[in-house]
């Protein structure tokens, strides 16, 4: 890895463990109770952006399931094509998150679950405010953040034999950063995982 350029560390870690990233995480259990609270907070047949979709599973496949339009981003390739395989009704975008360009208001919800994290700090305050722009007015956005400030890499992520970059400042300052995007949040909890955890935040656009 360079120093400029850990974003395509991160790329080629899930195109190299994208099978082993689900099976380690359990996200079909884990994220039920995100997925039904946000599902009971949507109008029907509402647009979704999920960012960091991953292989699909379970956002986009339950959100999908339930009549709702979902348009999954992820830098991973091979996430990607999972994803189109496992949810062929949504729309998937292999992007860098910074990339992307939609009109205003094009969203009624955006979902980042443990994507941000894998983005320098500095992208990360402005895609907090490019999500804010996509959302029409009250859209619901769920993301993880990190809870304690922390840049580093795992040289054998997963046990996999592929190396994984993370960068993330600490609950306080994503609960700054997430207000100064445009969102009054609605609710924070902490994720615990391992020794340490993610912040959980339910926030709305302003």
């Amino acid at each position: 890895m360079t120093a400029d350029d850990p974003k395509q560390l991160v790329r080629r870690g899930y195109d190299a463990l994208s099978i082993r990233y689900d099976e380690a995480t359990q996200a079909d259990a884990k994220y039920q109770d995100w997925i039904g609270t946000l599902m009971a907070r949507l109008e029907p047949a509402s647009r979704v952006l999920d960012i960091g979709c991953g292989s699909g599973v379970p956002m986009a496949r339950d959100l999908t399931a339930a009549g709702h339009h979902v348009t999954g981003v992820d830098i991973s390739e091979v996430q990607i094509r999972r994803a189109r395989e496992f949810v062929p009704q949504a729309e998937f975008v292999n992007a860098d998150a910074m990339s992307l360009d939609f009109d205003p208001e094009s969203f009624d919800a955006a979902v980042s679950l443990y994507a941000l994290i894998h983005l320098p700090l500095d992208e990360q305050r402005q895609l907090l405010h490019n999500i804010a722009t996509w959302l029409r007015p009250a859209g619901w956005f769920l993301c993880t953040t990190g809870h304690r400030e922390w840049t580093g890499t795992d040289d054998n992520w997963l046990d996999g034999g592929a190396p994984m970059w993370w960068s993330h400042t600490d609950a306080a300052t994503n609960r700054v950063w997430i207000t100064q995007a445009g969102f009054t949040i609605e609710s924070e909890q902490f994720v615990p995982e391992g020794a340490g955890g993610h912040t959980l935040f339910w926030a709305r656009q302003i």
